[in-house]
């Protein structure tokens, strides 16, 4: 199986709309269509689509009640964004860990996550791969 590169993932129109489906808060296809195209890539990459599959996963846990399941995902996912190196594919993954841990901490502290945005992947022109 050939394995994606940073800037042939950002140009798949599989990527476009797994995306697409995240920014629609369309949690468990844009769960799928992050999997498929971490299965295909390669290299640093690879962790940072998992992150974001994971707080897909971790809002998809939310919506059926399992407060546990979210926490435990989020917290997974904020690992591998935040890690050293990992590449930001064109988005603002400062913004997005911002809001991820803001609502990590509001599960842990036992108050309601949705009081806090959303997570949304933004694009960012002044970052790069």
């Amino acid at each position: 199986m050939e394995r994606f590169q940073p800037t042939d993932l950002i140009n798949d129109p599989r990527f476009q709309l797994a995306v697409e489906l995240f920014n629609q808060a369309d949690w468990y296809p844009a769960h799928d269509a992050f999997e498929e195209l971490w299965h295909e890539t390669s290299g640093q990459a690879r962790q940072t689509i998992q992150g974001v599959l994971q707080v897909a996963v971790a809002q998809l846990h939310l919506q059926r009640g399992n407060r546990r399941g979210a926490t435990l995902l989020y917290g997974e996912g904020l690992g591998r964004l935040k890690a050293l190196g990992t590449p930001n594919l064109g988005f603002d993954l400062d913004q997005l860990c911002t809001c991820v841990e803001n609502r990590l901490q509001r599960l842990q502290q036992g108050q309601d996550p949705d009081e806090c945005t959303v997570p949304g992947l933004i694009y960012d022109s002044s970052v790069s791969e």
